[in-house]
Order: structure tokens, then sequence, then C-alpha cells
């Protein structure tokens, strides 16, 4: 039991506050004896002044040890430490009861103080180890008054034994309590610190979470909300809470279902749509529980809380595609390894055709075979990569190309497909730049950008800029920028996801491609809401960067082949 103490120790506030506390006790201990005194004085006109300057001494003692000490509370342990206030009390307490030999007046009362504080503030041994001299005093005392006055000797070593016995009792008492407290004070500490650990823990899975998470009462009022819910809400979610679901017609869905969770008491899961003006629809996943079922035994009598889940569609969708076209990568790597081969046969045999042709529509024909040969071998390896996911970086060489002339030419081509429609314009600033780069990979990419930014872009002349730029520091970089309308958050995260897309026409393969093109010869591609000053004023649209790695090595060519993994 005498280990309980150093926990309390560990505990300065409420520790200081108990040595406080008895330190104050014994000025008012002092200055009522100080008083008695000063009464007894004045209505026995009795002259006993060593007692009062005894009380004097005392009330001095004491008021210093309240100033000097209160902040350094001793070492609960029995040593000199305890002198100042135990040593003292019980010298004070002796003394008084020595000086009033007559027994008018009687001070062993006075000895709780010192048992109490050592029971409290010390150890067992200390408590103990007080209580003793205390009770030895009392002998003493008892035999004292035997040889000065005689009288019935045994009433009074009776009665010291008595007293004595009773301060072991209080100490000993009084120090398991003082235990007791300080275990309960400990697991009441500990828990304090487990619940702000799980509240700290739980909020910052909360900001994390993928998914939407709300918390709500009956009346509708979200009392938490993650930035995933938020987000998902639209454009009308707070992000202070609460706030109320009434507040958009549009989370009526969201409000019926928690109504049912909190009416059926039972958890409830629908997909539902969120219809927000000038806004796609937004379909979300719902799962509800609540926190406790009311009334169920064992349960605490508070209102539940229902706790709602939210899924986007769209995402859980794209993970389903992804996980039915994971196993069908296996098989389109080995298509795409199988048709690699007739592939190069073809353009050898057109090759050797071409030597022995004369026409020139031939000649011509011929050559868009070669071209197309070239083109659905480059595919071919793109699928492989894709269905890998490894894109052999290391072993592809990247081509030496002269940006704004390839840029030029991959526009004017992709113009010539429908004039009328794909209108832009072209704005190079990069001329005598060479980049590090695959002259088809290139190509793919910014037709893949080109025909993204011309199904949002509007209808103006300079909806469509494409442009290059190098500076000065050496940044080298390709952009196309639209007019299009703001991305919504959850599509703008998942840009460059495979398999993710916007629209059920899409496969959404074309931004991921792009992105793994762009890595393979170390360049990087961004989104970023951008606004260009146009001749009609400042207009703010869509931006798809391209960083990319200049070189001031040779112009090379590479070979048909240069990315087939044999």
């Amino acid at each position: 039991m005498a280990r309980t103490k150093p926990t309390l120790l560990a505990s300065p506030p409420s520790f200081q506050r108990l040595w406080k506390a008895f330190l104050t006790a014994r000025i008012m201990v002092a200055q009522a004896l100080v008083l008695l005194q000063l009464l007894a004085m004045a209505l026995s006109q009795s002259s006993e002044l060593a007692v009062l300057g005894i009380c004097l001494g005392y009330l001095l003692a004491t008021t210093l040890l309240r100033i000097v000490g209160a902040r350094l509370p001793p070492d609960p342990r029995p040593g000199i430490q305890w002198l100042p206030s135990i040593g003292l009390d019980i010298t004070l307490i002796a003394l008084l009861q020595l000086l009033h030999q007559s027994g008018s007046m009687n001070f062993t009362a006075l000895f709780g103080l010192p048992v109490l504080m050592a029971g409290m503030l010390g150890t067992l041994t200390l408590a103990l180890g007080t209580t003793a001299c205390v009770t030895l005093l009392l002998l003493a005392w008892a035999w004292w008054l035997g040889e000065q006055g005689g009288g019935d000797a045994a009433q009074r070593y009776l009665q010291a034994a008595l007293t004595g016995t009773g301060y072991f009792l209080v100490a000993y008492l009084v120090h398991q309590l003082a235990a007791r407290l300080t275990s309960e004070q400990q697991v009441a500490r500990r828990s304090q610190m487990d619940a702000r650990a799980q509240k700290a823990v739980s909020a910052l899975v909360m900001q994390h979470v993928g998914d939407g998470v709300l918390v709500l009462d009956r009346q509708g009022q979200v009392r938490l909300a993650n930035p995933a819910a938020l987000l998902l809400l639209g454009p009308d979610a707070r992000t202070a809470t609460p706030f109320m679901l009434a507040h958009s017609q549009a989370w009526k869905p969201l409000m019926e279902l928690a109504r049912a969770s909190f009416e059926l008491a039972q958890p409830q899961h629908a997909d539902v749509n969120i219809l927000h003006e000038d806004h796609s629809p937004m379909g979300l996943r719902i799962r509800t529980w609540l926190t406790h079922t009311p009334g169920a035994a064992g349960t605490i009598d508070e209102e539940p809380l229902c706790v709602m889940f939210l899924h986007d569609l769209r995402e859980m969708e794209a993970r389903l595609r992804t996980e039915k076209l994971a196993s069908m990568g296996r098989m389109s790597a080995a298509v795409a390894h199988e048709i690699r081969n007739p592939l190069a046969a073809i353009v050898q045999a057109n090759e050797l055709l071409a030597e022995d042709l004369s026409d020139a529509g031939h000649k011509r024909l011929s050559h868009m075979i070669g071209q197309n040969a070239d083109r659905l071998v480059r595919i071919t390896e793109d699928v492989l990569d894709i269905a890998r996911v490894q894109h052999q970086i290391g072993h592809t060489p990247s081509s030496m190309l002269a940006l704004d002339a390839t840029v030029t030419q991959v526009w004017q081509d992709w113009q010539a497909h429908d004039p009328a429609r794909r209108q832009g314009r072209l704005l190079l600033n990069a001329e005598g730049i060479q980049v590090e780069f695959d002259a088809e990979h290139l190509r793919r990419v910014l037709v893949n950008l080109l025909d993204n930014a011309l199904r949002y872009k509007g209808q103006e002349a300079d909806s469509l800029l494409v442009n290059t730029q190098a500076t000065t520091t050496g940044h080298v970089s390709l952009q196309v920028w639209s007019d299009g309308a703001p991305l919504e958050k959850s599509v703008e995260r998942h840009l460059f996801e495979p398999f993710f897309s916007s629209e059920s026409r899409s496969s959404g393969l074309g931004l991921y491609i792009c992105r793994q093109l762009c890595q393979r010869h170390g360049a990087a591609i961004a989104h970023q809401r951008s606004t260009r000053m146009l001749d009609r004023g400042a207009v703010a649209g869509n931006a798809f960067t391209v960083s990319l790695r200049s070189t001031t090595r040779p112009f090379e060519t590479d070979s048909l082949f240069d990315t087939i993994v044999v």
C-alpha cells in the first residue's frame, strides 16, 4: 500500500491542492490557539505569556511554511522533510500540554492534525510512525501526571492507550481512503486520456476516409460531416456544422432515409440521386446505422444518432469495371503479344512488295499500309503497357523531336478531319526547342487532349488554344486550354485514373494513357483551372499542361520497332 503515494505525486495539481489545504488548516489552528489564549488571559486575568509566545511562534512558523513551501510538496516517504510540518505540530502540542500541568486545558485532540496529514499525504510507514510518536507522548504524559499528582494511574494509562489506538485506526483508514481516491483518480485520468486519444483518432479518420460520413439527429440536423461528405453533398453543403438537411431540396432523399432509420430502428440502405441546379446528377449509395436502438437494454437514456455513409456510385462502378477488366488484362497482354508478330510480318511483306511496285497509286496504298501498320504496332504496345501496368521506361529510348514542328503537324492533321468544327488557335513559343519524346506518343497525347477539349469547349473561335512555351530556365511545356465549365471535385481527383469517366460512352482510358505515355518519357501532365486574357476579355477554362524534358542532343530517328519487346 505504501507504493500508491508515488502515483499521487505523479499528479501535481491534486497533490498540491491537498498539501495547501493542510497548510491552511494549520494556520487556522494556530490562529484559534492564539485567540483562545488571549481570551483566557482576559477572563482569568492570568499571565501565561510563555504559552501565548509559543502560540504566536507557531502561527508565525505555519504562515512562513504556507508562503515558502506551498509550491513544493514534500516527498511522501519518511524523512527530515516532514519536520517543519508534522514535527513542529507534535512538538507544539507536547509543549502546550506540558505547560498546562494543572490539566485545566487538554490539547491532546490536536494530535489528530499531524496524524491526518501523515495519513493523507505520506506513506503508510510515515502515518504509522507519526501515530506511534503521538501514542508514546500520550503514555509519557500519563506517567508524568502520575509522578506529579498521583491519582488513578491505571485509568490514565488506559485512556492514553485507547487514544493511541484510535489514532492508529484513523491513520490506517485515512491512508486507505487516500490510496483509494488516488487509484480512482488515476483510472479517471487514464480514461480521459483514452477518450481524448479516441476522439483525436476518430477525427483523423473522419478527415481522411474516402467515403462520406454524416452524423444526424431526428430533426435532420447534421452534427458532424467529414470533407468527403461535404464534397458529395454538393455546393450547398456548409463547411461548419451543424446544419440542416432541409436546407436543400436536393438532400430530401437523405432526409427520408434517415427518418426511416429512426422510425424502424433498423439500418437502411438505398441508391439515391442528388440533383443540384446547373450540375449533373450525383448518384450515391447510402447506408445508415443508429448509434444505439432506442429503449434497448444496456443503453444509456439519450437520443440515438444516425450515422450515414455516402458512397459515390461512379467510383464504385469504376472500381467494379477495374475488377472486371483485371482478368481481361492478362488475356489482353497475351493477345497483344500475339498480334505483334503478324504485324511485323505485314510490315516486312509490305516493304518487299513496295520494292516491285511502279504504279504511283499502288505505291501510295503501300505507304498507307505501312503507316497504319506502324500505328497498330504502337497501339498494341500501349495496350500491353496498360494491361501489365508496366511501361518499360528503361527499355524505350525517347527520340529527339522539334516540339513546335511536331505540334504543328499534329494540329493540322487533327483539324483536317473536321475543319468546320475543329476550330482553335495555335500559339508556338518554343522555336528551336527539341524535347525527348516519341513522336507517335506525343501525337497520341495531343490528340487525346484535343478530343477531350472539343467535347466541352464553347462555340467561339478562341474557345480552344494550343500553345507551347519555353522559359529561360529550361522549362518546356505544351498546354491545351478550352473554355469549358469547371470540373466537379469528385471528377477532378480521378481524372487520370483508368476506366474512370463522367460519360457512360467513354472508356475512361484517354487521360490515363496520356499520363502513362508522359511518365514513360520523363514528362508530367496536370490539370488546373486557368484564366486567359482573350479579345472578348478574361475567360476561365480548363488547362491540361504537359511538362517536357528539353534536350541539346542532335536529332535522332527511331525505328519502327523501338518500343517492341520481343
